[in-house]
């Protein structure tokens, strides 16, 4: 019996995996295009997503004339860099809405000035913090494929 899902296929959802932080379908098109299009694999985006571009750091750092040469050249590295900066935005706004939906619940039972006071930041802070919380929760609840 063969196997209905070919290379491409399994590629295909590699990509969409190591790319799951982008926003819709297209980006990630257009983003694996341009990594394929210069030799870059699903395993080298992970590897820089895994480490926070440490070892990108390193090699960037290092003094060698062809650091950049394990990675597939400067483009590869400039596009995996990308992809670790764009993997970072994409943790501090879930962080950012986890927060904001958690501030919010806590002002249901507690005054802003106790809050404020746990975390370490003004009262005005925290009313900021709890702004479009509902907002926040139904993007948390889209990106993780959950309805709100």
């Amino acid at each position: 019996m063969q196997n209905s899902i070919d290379s491409a296929d399994v590629q295909a959802l590699e990509w969409d995996a190591v790319l799951a932080h982008r926003s819709d379908a297209t980006t990630i098109a257009q983003v694996r295009d341009r990594l394929v299009d210069h030799g870059v694999t699903p395993e080298a985006v992970a590897a820089a997503l895994r480490d926070g571009g440490s070892d990108l750091a390193a090699a960037a750092t290092s003094d060698r004339d062809d650091w950049a040469a394990p990675y597939g050249g400067l483009v590869a590295v400039a596009l995996i860099s990308a992809e670790v900066a764009a993997y970072s935005s994409h943790l501090v706004a879930r962080a950012s809405a986890v927060r904001s939906v958690a501030v919010d619940a806590l002002l249901e039972d507690f005054s802003a000035v106790s809050v404020a006071g746990e975390l370490g930041v003004s009262r005005q802070k925290v009313y900021e913090i709890a702004r479009d919380s509902g907002k926040r929760r139904a993007s948390i609840a889209r990106h993780h494929g959950r309805s709100s």
